[in-house]
């Protein structure tokens, strides 16, 4: 069978209750969406694989896997939609990446079934309560993914504004036929933190990860000078697409370099207004943010600013504590000249050179303080 597999990973753990999306809990070295894809892959040979993920995320997924990248959207089945426009296979196998520990057993009975869509399911072995009355519980099926369904079906099912939560709905709407196959509790869906007892799950591993960052900008008169967020008392600033923080911006690089994001350009590209004159320490909280859902912890930065002139021995130590408070970690910041020598020797502009150092966020450790 040719067959695609899709990874729903567009979420926005809203229920989930952590500083970290479920998505990028560290098993190992793998944020939870690649080690989903990967144990899939480790267990079949599909014919491509797709990711759905948060549209602000993409380019982070792409920079850490060869697997193809879709932008998700808020409603998991308008993410499934855009998925399936890049599925040319008759068969497409599609899960939600909170089913974490899938198995082996499972993919190849939905693989085996003979049917328009087929699903695991698992039967409640309590009494069930269907709008204040007891009914059957041997008639009821609580339904799990991976799902196998056929392409051309799914895609006729999900041509309409009806909002289905999951495939076999949809297909089930059109007429189609469903084979049900037996599901596994290790299928459980990740919804709540307190669901990460699952036993294909393990501890981040405790890696230390550090980063670089450069920066330098000229001196421009009649412009505030902002440096690490702190005003500096002189007629003159820097000249820069923002506010010319080159101490921030330094930063900025070091951060993400460390956590393997790319660079500031990246984010915040000197080609878009809206970054014009933009606050630079409101860009250091969107980066601080995006390291602490995507999974990081910042342990600390060392910074060297190089400089003949603003004079800083009265402002080092407000810089410092207002970048330690952002970063809610141990920041060390050095001033030198550069001995007259170059740009900065002749009085032109500032250089920056900051170095940063992550580790993963130990969810394992809160997981098991909160039991």
């Amino acid at each position: 069978m040719d067959v695609t597999l899709i990874i729903l990973s567009a979420g926005n753990s809203t229920r989930f209750d952590y500083d970290v999306k479920k998505q990028w809990l560290r098993i190992g070295k793998k944020p939870l969406w690649l080690f989903v894809a990967d144990r899939f892959n480790e267990f079949f040979s599909f014919k491509k694989t797709i990711i759905t993920a948060n549209p602000k995320e993409k380019r982070l997924y792409e920079k850490m896997c060869d697997y193809e990248i879709v932008p998700g959207d808020k409603e998991r089945q308008f993410s499934l939609k855009n998925a399936l426009e890049k599925v040319k296979t008759e068969y497409v196998l599609v899960s939600d990446v909170a089913r974490t520990c899938v198995s082996k057993d499972i993919i190849y009975k939905l693989l085996n079934a003979k049917a328009d869509c087929s699903a695991p399911f698992l039967k409640p072995v309590d009494t069930v309560v269907y709008e204040d009355k007891t009914i059957k519980r041997d008639k009821v099926k609580l339904i799990q993914t991976p799902q196998l369904s056929k392409t051309s079906l799914l895609k006729k099912a999900l041509e309409t504004d009806k909002i289905y939560t999951d495939e076999r709905a949809a297909i089930e709407s059109i007429g189609g036929k469903i084979e049900y196959i037996p599901g596994s509790e290790k299928l459980k869906k990740i919804t709540y933190f307190a669901d990460l007892d699952l036993p294909c799950l393990k501890p981040p591993s405790n890696d230390i990860f550090t980063g670089n960052g450069y920066d330098t900008h000229k001196f421009e008169n009649n412009k505030k000078m902002i440096l690490g967020g702190i005003e500096i008392d002189v007629p003159y600033g820097l000249k820069a697409h923002s506010d010319g923080d080159v101490i921030i911006h330094s930063l900025i690089d070091a951060l993400l370099g460390a956590a393997g994001y790319g660079d500031i350009g990246e984010f915040f590209p000197d080609t878009d207004e809206t970054y014009k004159n933009a606050d630079s320490t409101e860009l250091l909280k969107k980066i601080i943010n995006i390291l602490k859902t995507t999974g990081f912890e910042i342990i600390n930065a060392d910074i060297s600013i190089i400089a003949e002139k603003p004079k800083l021995k009265n402002y080092k130590t407000k810089i410092q504590r207002n970048l330690s408070k952002l970063l809610n970690a141990t920041v060390n910041v050095k001033a030198t000249t550069n001995e007259k020598m170059g740009f900065v020797g002749r009085n032109e502009g500032i250089a920056v050179i900051s170095n940063a150092t992550l580790k993963y966020k130990d969810w394992y450790e809160d997981y098991n303080c909160r039991k």
